[in-house]
Formats: structure tokens, sequence, C-alpha cells
């Protein structure tokens, strides 16, 4: 009797959490996993989104036009500089700021709330925001103080300077959040540690170097995993700030020089017509994160068990 009623509580268990998990997959599954596989298909179709129109499978097609499309290869390459640049400063920055909204500083709780605000702000008004500010106010300010390399260059008309500009906004809206990890990770090291090393005569500088870094290395695997991801799909700030843009030559043809891949295959998508192409994109898109990502994940890990 016991067991009848324990097997008929652990099904109304189960019957609740299935309930409960429903939602939440159901909504994963339509607006996840058939686009995602749908997306595959059609990448192997000409498909082009058109009521009426027959859709033929055309192979590998889209991906040879892929493989030859010089825009595409730029795209790619300027969107891993853009992520190495980024992983780079975001990842420094939010753990100096770490360490400081950690640290004996007065009115620390106002510069942690200061430096994550602008994680809340949206990418494309952030975009027009720093757009008007490299355009408008460096040039005045290099003017105000007799400056003249601030106030004859445009930061977002060079296409080294603007690649500087998206990796300076990226880590201006991004920073406040990935310190956040870095906070939970310092605040989880125990004050004893900190404070036996200290006795034994170990600077803050060797501390930092053999008790922090180490026990805070599980969290430098999630952040950069976290930032490298978000570098990839950067598309919002990278559309707002400079279309792509500024133009100018590669291997031979006129491109936009700083055309991340998120908004290359928008705009092949949706700015030429080319859906089953930009699907292509999307698909090599992903195998490209899904390994990159894999890799990192991996090297990091290996790191924390040699740390």
């Amino acid at each position: 009797m016991g067991r009848a009623i324990y097997k008929s509580g652990k099904q109304q268990n189960n019957l609740l959490f299935f309930l409960f998990l429903f939602p939440a997959a159901f909504a994963f599954l339509m607006v996840i996993v058939i686009p995602f596989f749908m997306g595959v298909y059609y990448s192997f179709t000409n498909w082009n989104a058109i009521t009426g129109t027959e859709v033929k499978w055309v192979g590998i097609q889209n991906y040879r036009a892929v493989m030859s499309d010089i825009t595409f290869l730029n795209s790619f390459l300027v969107t891993v500089a853009y992520a190495i640049l980024n992983i780079i400063v975001l990842n420094v920055c939010a753990f100096f700021m770490a360490l400081l909204v950690t640290s004996k500083l007065k009115f620390k709780g106002i510069y942690r709330a200061g430096f994550f605000l602008p994680n809340l702000i949206g990418g494309l008004i952030l975009g027009y925001i720093w757009q008007f500010i490299f355009n408008n106010a460096i040039p005045a300010f290099g003017g105000m103080i007799n400056f003249s390399w601030l106030k004859e260059h445009q930061f977002l008309a060079d296409r080294y300077l603007a690649l500087l500009a998206i990796v300076i906004v990226g880590t201006w809206q991004y920073a406040g959040y990935i310190m956040m990890i870095y906070v939970a990770a310092i605040q989880g090291i125990p004050d004893t540690l900190l404070e036996a090393a200290q006795i034994d005569g170990a600077n803050y500088r060797q501390r930092l170097r053999h008790i922090v870094f180490p026990l805070v290395a599980p969290a430098f695997t999630v952040s950069m995993f976290l930032t490298l991801v978000n570098s990839f799909k950067q598309f919002d700030v990278n559309f707002a700030l400079t279309a792509g843009g500024p133009s100018g030559m590669f291997m031979g043809k006129a491109i936009m020089t700083n055309e991340f891949l998120a908004l290359n295959i928008y705009q092949t998508a949706f700015s030429f017509r080319q859906l089953a192409q930009g699907q292509a994109k999307a698909v090599i898109f992903f195998i490209v994160i899904t390994v990159i990502s894999l890799i990192q994940v991996w090297v990091n890990k290996k790191r924390e068990i040699e740390m």
C-alpha cells in the first residue's frame, strides 16, 4: 500500500515537472530547433521566401558561392580580429573593475551599479549615441584642447580606427556584465586564505598572481566563452555605429571593410534577397562559432587543471 502511494506521488511530481517544463520546451522547439533544421534544408535549395515560388534542391551550390564570396572572407577575417581584440580588452577591463568594486573602496556599490548600467542600453541606441560621440564630440574636444589629431581624424572614416571604435563601444557596454561574474568569483575566495598569505609576507601582486588568478579560473572560462560568442554574434552595434563601413578594397574588390559576419549574413539575405545563400552563410557561421567555442572551453579547462 505504501509503495503504491509513493509511486503515485512520484508520478504526480513527474507530471507537474513536465507541465512546468512544457511551455519553455515548446517555445525552444518552435523558435530554435525546428527553424534551425529548416534553415539547414533551405541552404541546399534556391529558396527566396516568395510565396508560390517552387523550392528546388540545388545541392552545395550555395556553399560554393559563399566560398568564392570575397565579402564573406573579409567579414570572417575582420570578425576574428574584432573577437580577439574584444576578448582581451573586455576581460581585462572587467577583471580590474571587479577588483576595484571588491576592494575596501568607499561607495563601491555605486560604482558597481554604474559599471553595469551600460549593459541595460540597447545596442542600436548605443551605436547611434557613440556615432555622435565619435563624429562630433571627440573632434570638438580635440579643438577645445588644441589637439589637432583628435580634431582632424574621423574614427569611423578609417577602417582600423572604426574597428577600434567598435571594440571601445562593445567593452563599454558589456564589461559591467562580465565584471559581475568576476565579482562573484572573487567574493568566493576565503578571506582567511588571503590574510594568511599577507601574514606570510606576500604582497598584493603575489596574492593576485598565486591565489586570486587560480581560484577565479572557472570565471575566466565562463567569461571568455560569453565574450567570444558575443563578439562573433555582434550585429546591432556594428549596424548602428558604422553600418559595416567605411568602404575599401580587398583582393581587388570594393567592400565594406568592417562588415562583421552577422551583418554580412543580414545584408546577403535581406538587402540582396539571396536568402538561400544567406542561410548557407548562417550554417557556416554556426559551425565556426561551435568549433571555436569548444576549443576555447577545452583550452581554458585544461589551464584550470594546470593552475
